[in-house]
């Protein structure tokens, strides 16, 4: 599967990269050079987590994630109501968050 964009950067991506990983925890570290989201799946009565996925950016890159995220909540609160976020009665991590500090 190819995508273009307006710059025509050709973007490959393959099967198996295609379907996606799930995740329900992301942490994230940083130091002075960069930024760490480890992507992380945790299952309810499971006492150990795996990281899933790990994507290292650089600041420059992490503040362009954060705005392209930004936008993109923007539009699809826009077309489909509020995103609620709601505590799990059952204590189960369902947020993606908790900043760890610098690595």
């Amino acid at each position: 599967m190819e995508e273009q964009n307006e710059n025509q950067i050709s973007i490959e991506l393959s099967e198996e990269v295609a379907e996606g990983v799930y995740a329900n925890l992301a942490v994230i570290t940083h130091s002075s050079s960069e930024f760490v989201l480890d992507f992380i799946r945790v299952m309810p009565g499971v006492p150990k987590a795996k990281v899933k996925s790990r994507v290292v950016l650089t600041p420059e890159h992490a503040k362009r994630l954060l705005a392209a995220l930004e936008d993109n909540v923007e539009k699809f609160e826009a077309a489909n109501g509020r995103i609620k976020i709601q505590n799990d009665p059952t204590g189960f991590p369902m947020n993606f968050g908790g900043t760890m500090g610098q690595a």
